[in-house]
């Protein structure tokens, strides 16, 4: 079952409304896509579900579905358009995951080598029982 809205409006639902100007890629009943203001590279789009949810753990499965079918629509046109060497898609959940704005979207940023975007993590390399251990612990239905 889909989770709460935001309790106040986010910038991003004021876009999606009209409140706020932004240059629009693409809408649909359930999604719209727009230019990032935050450009990491030329073509830089946000896509994001217009009901204010706030994480991908809110969403039923359906609006899941809608909005990474945006997302592919969107990463196919970037692709045509600047014909990046890749695309980064990167969707974050909660301030500890990244996400800045509360509300449901995916970043899709035509990448080039030496750009100066960079994703670092701390890479751990468990032993195999231990990955089978963690990997016991989580149940997909």
């Amino acid at each position: 079952m889909p989770g709460p809205a935001p309790s106040e409006p986010t910038v991003f639902s004021r876009l999606i409304a009209g409140e706020l100007p932004c240059a629009k890629v693409y809408e649909d009943e359930r999604t719209f896509a727009f230019m990032d203001a935050g450009q990491v590279n030329p073509g830089h789009v946000l896509v994001a579900l217009k009901r204010p949810a706030e994480t991908l753990l809110d969403l039923s499965e359906d609006e899941a579905a809608a909005l990474f079918r945006t997302v592919h629509k969107v990463a196919r046109a970037v692709e045509a358009a600047f014909a990046p060497e890749g695309i980064t898609v990167l969707q974050t959940n909660r301030p500890a995951g990244w996400q800045t704005v509360p509300h449901i979207h995916v970043h899709v940023v035509p990448r080039y080598r030496g750009d100066g975007a960079e994703l670092v993590w701390p890479r751990r390399s468990p032993p195999m029982d231990e990955l089978k251990a963690l990997a016991s612990r989580i149940r997909v239905e």
